[in-house]
């Protein structure tokens, strides 16, 4: 029953927004009342739970996405994008420039979460596109996907490392295994999958792309346009390094815990670009100022779209779906690996949040690591993989690519979805196959 409620919530959602034309963030918070009241919570815990699932997922994102906006904006309007579109463009080809974004999405992604490797990278894909005269799509979804795939399988991301914190798998193994399924999986659900999808195609959302053509000598160099986009990567990646190497009472890991958590990592690089693209080019701080507001104003929607989609996840977390999920699936005699994808993929479906699902099911299948003497760096590969099987309606991430790249619903599903969905199944298949000879 309570994942038929589930379901109903997601195509009462659909009927909303798509039949209705309601707004999303409207129709994400009347969906989320209605399935806490049908899953048995009381009225007043429903209230609690969407304001805390709207607070929670902005308290996130929120400044991620703030200064991420700033940042891009930043680039985008003082030529940095451009220059560095135009030489990824020169040096790779235009026939080649999906792998060069897979490249900087994988470089990008290791080091953060997927929402602020996606804001940071975001004006660099508006603009190739544009340089290139190619569909949005065509670069979106190979950065998508090689973001998505570090999300789930390689350490030090956050998201594998906590999980092999659980299951005491070695994260060096981890990481070696999880670049063997990385690489195959993004070429299929980045560069292949993204020809199937040239007739999505829509400019991007106004206010989110500049689209001047700059003259050669109004742009920054390279060197300083790549530093300056790659500012957040470079303090979060020494935080993860400092992180794994240093004990917790060092003063140097204080310092990098600081300095390298993502909000204020997107800060620091957001006073850098003021400097680097601004004040040393001769522009006026009131004129970059004004860049600085133009950048949040049109992102007010998407924060409060996102947040919504955080209610509704926290509404299903709270009135007990995932403990339903956990007692349904334990028993069965299923291989501990497909064990763990499984419970991860429908955890996924029914909350939303692939840290969410990722985690819960590392507490679920702990057990079964001792008793199975299963590989556990496999297991947090499998549980990776599972935790990001077709994202919809209910994920905050859905509602980013969604906006960002101008779609309706049906589109995002069609290629948003599929990809995440093609990356889960083929990590089942790689776990597997690896699993034969380890």
């Amino acid at each position: 029953m309570p994942l038929f409620i589930v379901l109903v919530g997601v195509l009462l959602l659909l009927l909303f927004m798509i039949g209705f034309k309601l707004n999303g963030f409207l129709s994400l918070i009347v969906v989320a009342l209605i399935v806490g009241v049908a899953e048995g919570m009381p009225i007043a815990n429903v209230i609690k739970s969407v304001e805390s699932g709207v607070g929670g997922t902005l308290g996130n994102l929120a400044l991620i996405l703030g200064f991420g906006a700033m940042l891009g904006r930043l680039i985008a309007d003082s030529g940095a994008a451009q220059r560095i579109a135009e030489t990824l463009i020169n040096k790779f080809g235009k026939s080649r420039i999906q792998w060069a974004v897979v490249i900087t999405g994988f470089v990008v992604g290791i080091a953060m979460f997927y929402e602020v490797g996606f804001v940071l990278l975001i004006p660099l894909v508006f603009t190739i596109a544009a340089e290139a005269d190619i569909p949005l799509l065509y670069i979106g979804v190979p950065m998508a996907a090689a973001l998505s795939v570090t999300h789930g399988f390689l350490p030090p991301h956050p998201g594998p490392t906590a999980i092999a914190v659980v299951y005491k798998a070695d994260i060096g193994m981890t990481l070696v295994y999880g670049l063997i399924l990385a690489i195959p999986t993004v070429i299929v659900a980045g560069p292949l999958f993204s020809r199937l999808l040239k007739k999505f195609e829509h400019e991007p959302p106004k206010g989110l792309y500049n689209p001047t053509i700059f003259k050669d000598e109004e742009m920054p160099g390279f060197g300083i346009s790549l530093f300056t986009a790659i500012v957040p990567v470079i303090l979060m990646a020494f935080a993860a390094v400092v992180n794994m190497t240093l004990p917790k009472t060092s003063s140097l890991r204080i310092i990098f815990d600081f300095i390298g958590d993502p909000a204020m990592a997107m800060l620091i690089a957001v006073f850098v670009a003021i400097y680097t693209l601004g004040l040393s080019k001769g522009t006026k701080m009131k004129d970059i100022m004004k860049i600085i507001e133009n950048s949040i104003s049109s992102i007010a929607m998407i924060l409060l779209i996102i947040g919504g989609g955080g209610a509704l996840k926290q509404v299903l977390v709270d009135s007990g779906v995932s403990k339903y999920i956990a007692g349904v699936m334990q028993g069965s005699s299923l291989s501990p690996l497909i064990m763990a994808w499984l419970i991860a993929a429908v955890l996924r479906l029914a909350l939303g949040s692939a840290t969410v699902a990722a985690m819960t099911t590392a507490g679920i299948v702990l057990p079964m690591i001792a008793t199975t003497g299963v590989n556990p760096c496999l297991m947090v590969l499998a549980t990776g993989a599972g935790s990001l099987i077709f994202s919809h309606v209910n994920d905050p991430g859905f509602w980013i690519f969604k906006e960002y790249f101008n779609l309706t619903i049906g589109e995002t599903m069609a290629s948003w979805s599929t990809m995440e969905t093609i990356i889960s199944v083929m990590g089942l298949a790689g776990v597997l196959i690896l699993n034969t000879f380890v």
